[in-house]
C-alpha cells in the first residue's frame, strides 16, 4: 500500500540534483592519481557515473586511497562545490583498511539505517548469510545525503536500484526549512 503523503512529497521534490562520486581504492589511487571521471578500471565508479548522469547532474568525481583524512576532505570539498548527494564506493568491508563507514558515521548528523537494512535484506536474498559483513549505509551531513556502497559492481547496481528514485524525496526533506 502506497502512502499518499509520500507520493505528494515525491511530486514536489527537486528534479535538479547535483551528485558526486568518491571511489576509495588504494591500488587505483596509486595507479591513476587525480582524475575527473572514473577510469576504465573503476568499474563501480563508472556504473555510478553512467547511471546518475541519466537523470541527475554529476558534478564531481574523486578517486582516493583508503584514508580517513582524504575521505573527509573529499566530502567537504564536494559539498562546498554544491553536491547534494555523494555516493562513495569501496572501503565498507571489515578489513583493516576499510575505513569508509567509521569515517562517515563520525560526520553524519543523522544516519538513514533503513538504507543499509534494505541493502542487506536484498543482498541476503541473492547471496545468503555471507552478506552479514556488508556495512553499506547512508546519512545526512551538512544538508547533503551521503550513500556508502561496497566496491563491487553488483553491490553498486543493487544500491542504485534501492535509492536512485528516492533521491529527490530525501533531498526535499533534508533541505526543508525547519518550520515547514
Amino acid at each position: 500500500m502506497k502512502s499518499r503523503t509520500m507520493e505528494e512529497h515525491r511530486k514536489t521534490a527537486p528534479s535538479m540534483i547535483k551528485c558526486a562520486i568518491i571511489t576509495l581504492s588504494d591500488s587505483q589511487a596509486r595507479e591513476h592519481g587525480t582524475v575527473e571521471r572514473p577510469p576504465s578500471t573503476d568499474i563501480s565508479g563508472r556504473l555510478l557515473y553512467e547511471n546518475l548522469k541519466e537523470k541527475y547532474q554529476v558534478m564531481g568525481y574523486k578517486l582516493i586511497g583508503d584514508d580517513p583524512e582524504s575521505l573527509i576532505a573529499a566530502v567537504n570539498e564536494m559539498i562546498r562545490q554544491g553536491a547534494m548527494v555523494i555516493f562513495t564506493t569501496g572501503g565498507t568491508g571489515i578489513g583493516k583498511r576499510d575505513i569508509t563507514i567509521e569515517t562517515l558515521r563520525g560526520l553524519f548528523e543523522k544516519e538513514l539505517e533503513g538504507f543499509g537494512e534494505i541493502f542487506r535484506y536484498e543482498s541476503y536474498k541473492e547471496l545468503g548469510a555471507g552478506v552479514i559483513i556488508t556495512r553499506a549505509t547512508a546519512g545526512i551531513y551538512k544538508d547533503s545525503l551521503i550513500i556508502a556502497l561496497p566496491g563491487s559492481p553488483n553491490a553498486v547496481k543493487m544500491g542504485l536500484g534501492i535509492i536512485l528514485e528516492e533521491l529527490g524525496h530525501i533531498i526535499k526533506h533534508v533541505r526543508e526549512h525547519p518550520n515547514h
